[in-house]
C-alpha cells in the first residue's frame, strides 16, 4: 500500500494542505447530514457519497476515523433564516402528523437510499433535538463570552461585538463592514441590533409545536448552534475536518466558527472541506427550487425529466465521475455515459476470472510492471484531493489490459494475476466503494443461483451447437436477447452480460 501524504483542499486556507492528524492514527470528521422532512435527492447524496470517498480512504491508509454525521429535526426555518416556520413543524402541519413522526419517516427513506448508494453508516449519527441541554449550555457559555444578548426571549449573536476581535467572514470570505451596514428590512429585525446578528436560541411563538424550557423562553435552538455542539461533544474542543456541501459554507459554517470562538476564543476544526453543486438547467438541485429529483425517482425513472431508471450505482458512478469541488450538471446523456462505463468496468472485473496465466517471463514482469505504475497513478489521485476522475480513468486502463490479456495480446504471470485483481477490488470497490449490480435487487445467494442457471442455459446451447443441432442453439440465444441478455462467442466460449 502506497504511503504518500494525502493533500486536501482547506476552504479555510484555500490551499491544498498536507493532512496531519491532531492525534496520530485518529480523526476525528463531522459532516453536515440532513434536515429530515422529505425524501433525498441528487443533491444529498453527492456529499454522501463524497466523505463516504474521504471515510473509505482515511481508513484505508491507517487511520482510526471517528466520523460524526449529524440529523438535523428542529431549529431549521424556512429559507435558512431566523424568522419563519420550522421546516420539519410545517410538514407535520401539512400532514396532520407529530413532527418526530415525519423525522422518523424520512430518516428511514434516506437510510434506505444511503444503503442502496453504498453510502457507510457514521460513527455516530446525533439528532439536534436529543442535544437540547447541551445547546443551551452553549449559548450560556457565548453570553458569558459578552459576544450575544437576550432580546425579548431570544438570543442572539453579535456579530459587530465578535468583529472587533475575531475575523467574521474568515471562511467564506464575506466583508463584515459591508454586512453591517445593510439596510435590508427583515421580519423581527426589532429584536436584532444588527440585521447579520443570528439566533442562538427563539422563542416559541404559540403555534410553534416544538419547544422546550430555557433560562431565556420556552423555544428551540437556531439553525447553526446543533453543529457546534454536537461536533464538539462527540470530537472534542478541537478536530481535524468539518465537512459539507458548498452552500452551508456561509451562513451555517460561517456561523459555526464564530460560535466556537466566541464560546472558547478559538476555532474548532482544522480542515473545512466543501463539495460542489449538483446542478440542473444551470440552476443549483434543491428542495427550496423545486426543481430537484428524489432518489427514488431516480431509481425508479417517474420523474418527467428521466428518460430512464437509472441505478444508485450508476448514481454512484456519475458523481464520482467528477471532481468533489467542481460542479456537476444532471443530463440524461451524462448519466447514460456513467451507466456505460460502470457496465464496462464491472464486465472488466468479472472478467478477471477468465484470463489464463502464463509462465514467468520477461513480457509478464512488463506487464506486472503496468499495474504497480497504475496502482501508483491511482493512490497519487487519491492523495491529490481525492480526484476519482483520475482514478476511473487508470481503472479503465486496467480493463483494457484484462481484454489485451483474454485476446492473447499481452501475457499476464500468476504474480500479475494476483496484484491485478487486489488494485481493482481496492480501488473500485473498497475505496470508491462500488458494488457489481449485474443481478439487481438479489442477494448472493440468489445471486449465485441466477448466474448458474444461466450458465447452464449457455451449456445447453454450446451442446446444440456440438451437436450441430443450429436451430436449438439460435432459439437460445435469440430468446436471451429478447430477455436483455447480451451473449458473445469468444473462442474459449460464451459469455454473457446484461
Amino acid at each position: 500500500m502506497a504511503t504518500q501524504q494525502l493533500y486536501v483542499y482547506n476552504t479555510l486556507s484555500r490551499t491544498k494542505q498536507p493532512f496531519k492528524s491532531i492525534v496520530p492514527d485518529h480523526v476525528g470528521m463531522y459532516v453536515c447530514g440532513p434536515t429530515v422532512y422529505g425524501d433525498g435527492h441528487l443533491g444529498h447524496a453527492r456529499p454522501a457519497i463524497t466523505f463516504d470517498i474521504l471515510y473509505r480512504y482515511l481508513q484505508h491508509i491507517g487511520y482510526k476515523v471517528r466520523y460524526c454525521r449529524n440529523i438535523t429535526d428542529v431549529g431549521h426555518l424556512e429559507h435558512d433564516a431566523d424568522e419563519g416556520e420550522d421546516k420539519i413543524a410545517k410538514k407535520a402541519r401539512l400532514e396532520q402528523k407529530e413532527p418526530m413522526e415525519v423525522v422518523q419517516y424520512y430518516l428511514n427513506r434516506y437510510h434506505k437510499a444511503m444503503d442502496a448508494l453504498n453510502v457507510l453508516p457514521p460513527s455516530i449519527e446525533p439528532h439536534a433535538s436529543g442535544h437540547i441541554i447541551e445547546q443551551i449550555a452553549y449559548v450560556q457559555k457565548i453570553l458569558d463570552a459578552g459576544y450575544a444578548y437576550v432580546s425579548e426571549g431570544s438570543v442572539y449573536f453579535d456579530v459587530k461585538k465578535y468583529a472587533e476581535k475575531f475575523n467574521y467572514g474568515i471562511l467564506s470570505g464575506r466583508n463584515v463592514n459591508e454586512l453591517l451596514e445593510t439596510t435590508r428590512e427583515l421580519d423581527g429585525q426589532d429584536e436584532k441590533r444588527n440585521a447579520c446578528d443570528f439566533a442562538l436560541w427563539k422563542k416559541a411563538q404559540p403555534e410553534h409545536i416544538m419547544h422546550w424550557p430555557s433560562p431565556w423562553s420556552e423555544g428551540f435552538p437556531g439553525w447553526h448552534l446543533e453543529c457546534s455542539t454536537m461536533g464538539e461533544k462527540y470530537l472534542g474542543d478541537q478536530f481535524d475536518i468539518h465537512g459539507g456541501g458548498l452552500d452551508l459554507l456561509f451562513p451555517h459554517h460561517e456561523c459555526e466558527i464564530a460560535q466556537s470562538c466566541a464560546a472558547k476564543g478559538k476555532p474548532t476544526v482544522n480542515y473545512w472541506m466543501h463539495n460542489n453543486m449538483i446542478t440542473i438547467d444551470g440552476k443549483k438541485m434543491g428542495k427550496s427550487y423545486g426543481n430537484f429529483i428524489t432518489l427514488d425517482e431516480f431509481f425508479t425513472g417517474t420523474h418527467p425529466k428521466l428518460q430512464q431508471a437509472y441505478s444508485p450505482m450508476t448514481i454512484r458512478f456519475f458523481i464520482l465521475m467528477a471532481h468533489y469541488r467542481s460542479t456537476v450538471d444532471f443530463s440524461n446523456e451524462a448519466l447514460q455515459s456513467a451507466e456505460k462505463g460502470m457496465k464496462r468496468m464491472t464486465e472488466g472485473y468479472a472478467n478477471i476470472a477468465r484470463i489464463k496465466v502464463a509462465a514467468e517471463s520477461a513480457a509478464t514482469a512488463e506487464t506486472l510492471k503496468m499495474i504497480e505504475n497504475t496502482e501508483q497513478a491511482m493512490y497519487e489521485a487519491m492523495n491529490d484531493d481525492l480526484t476519482t476522475p483520475v482514478v476511473i480513468s487508470n481503472l479503465f486502463e486496467l480493463v483494457t489490459l484484462i481484454n489485451k490479456i483474454i485476446d492473447g495480446k499481452t501475457v499476464i504471470g500468476q504474480a500479475g494475476l494476483d496484484k491485478l485483481t487486489a488494485v481493482f477490488k481496492t480501488f473500485f470497490f473498497d475505496i470508491l466503494g462500488m458494488k457489481d449490480e449485474s443481478v439487481a435487487g438479489a442477494d448472493n445467494a440468489k445471486s449465485e443461483a441466477y448466474k448458474g442457471a444461466v450458465d447452464l442455459l449457455l451449456e445447453v446451447r454450446a451442446q446444440a451447437k456440438s451437436n450441430k443441432d443450429w436451430a436449438t442453439s439460435d432459439l437460445i440465444r435469440n430468446k436471451m436477447a429478447e430477455l436483455g441478455f447480451v451473449v458473445k462467442d469468444t473462442k474459449d466460449g460464451a459469455t454473457w452480460s446484461i
